[in-house]
Parts: C-alpha cells; sequence; structure tokens
C-alpha cells in the first residue's frame, strides 16, 4: 500500500509542475514591452499544404527591445508568414521584405498594460485551476486506497503531503505572477 500512496504523491507532484510549466509558456506569450520570439508562439502558417509552426519554418529573432525579424528559409514563404500575422490577434502589423518580416513592437500604453495585467490574472488562475486538480485527483485515489484497506493514519499523511504540494506550487504560481506584472508594468 505504501508504493501505491507514493505514487499518487509522485503523480500530483509531477501534474502539479506540469501546470507551473504551462503557466510559464503562457506568460511567455503575454506581451511585456520587449519584443521577445516567444511572443509569436502558438502562430502557424500553412507550409506545403499543412499547418506548420512559424518556428519551424523560419528564424524568430529580436535584435532590440522594439522590433521581431522573422526570416523564413524559403523566400516564397514571406507573404503567408505576413498573412498569418495580420490575421493574428497579436494586433501588430507586419512589414514584408525581399526575403523577411519585421514587426516593430509599438509601446504599450497603460490601458493595454492594464489589459495585459489581467489577461496575467486569468492566466495565472488557470494554473491555480491546474493544481488544484491535480490535488483532487491525488486525494481522490487516496481515498479510493483507503476503501481497499489502506492504512487511515497513512493516506491522512499522504493528504496533509498533497496539501503541502498545493500550498507550494500556488505559491510558486503567485510569484511568477508577480514577476510578470512588474515586467508588465515597467515602462
Amino acid at each position: 500500500m505504501e508504493e501505491e500512496i507514493e505514487l499518487y504523491l509522485d503523480d500530483a507532484k509531477e501534474n502539479m509542475e506540469k501546470a507551473i510549466k504551462h503557466t510559464i509558456a503562457e506568460f511567455a506569450k503575454i506581451r511585456a514591452g520587449r519584443a521577445t520570439p516567444a511572443m509569436l508562439d502558438g502562430l502557424a502558417v500553412e507550409y506545403y499544404g499543412s499547418m506548420s509552426p512559424l518556428h519551424q519554418v523560419a528564424s524568430i529573432v529580436a535584435p532590440d527591445p522594439r522590433s521581431i525579424v522573422i526570416k523564413p528559409w524559403e523566400k516564397n514563404m514571406v507573404a503567408a508568414i505576413t498573412k498569418v500575422l495580420r490575421e493574428s490577434n497579436l494586433g501588430l502589423n507586419p512589414i514584408a521584405e525581399a526575403d523577411l518580416v519585421r514587426l516593430n513592437i509599438p509601446p504599450l500604453s497603460g490601458e493595454r498594460r492594464q489589459e495585459l495585467v489581467r489577461k496575467a490574472k486569468g492566466e495565472a488562475e488557470e494554473g491555480k485551476i491546474r493544481v488544484r486538480a491535480a490535488r483532487k485527483s491525488a486525494n481522490d485515489g487516496l481515498k479510493a486506497l483507503q476503501n481497499e484497506g489502506a492504512p487511515e493514519d497513512a493516506v491522512r499523511r499522504a493528504e496533509e503531503k498533497v496539501q503541502a504540494f498545493t500550498d507550494q506550487y500556488i505559491k510558486k504560481i503567485d510569484e511568477l505572477l508577480e514577476v510578470k506584472e512588474k515586467d508588465i508594468m515597467t515602462v
């Protein structure tokens, strides 16, 4: 029974770690005044009849804090990349050049910064929901073990460990949010 309890604990910790990684990835997509290639994560472009992530068909670099340069591996992809960027909800205006696409990142207004902070808070809340879901799943599994005959005190100790993990990972998400919020609000 002890091995099964440990499996539930390991599973809970692993799922909570995935929630943190997901939250970090989502925060990277939120623009914070500086240009970063991560802003374009999630964009896909049609490449030989199938949709491919933008980073697989072009190199994406941020040569300075106010611009991003996208250099496709094939020159004929410039038009398709420009179209995808215009249709995305990033609010950026791509400039197509001979063999690359340039994005100038305008400075953020105070109102836009507040909107991005709200978005970051929403992503943090999603991360916390994922952590709590991992806690619920682990606790449900532990209850099932108790019903199968596992010692009640061993299950209770395991539930306390799961709660400690939950508190630890939610605190980590709050810290990540605080850093991101400061990053967004820095002019």
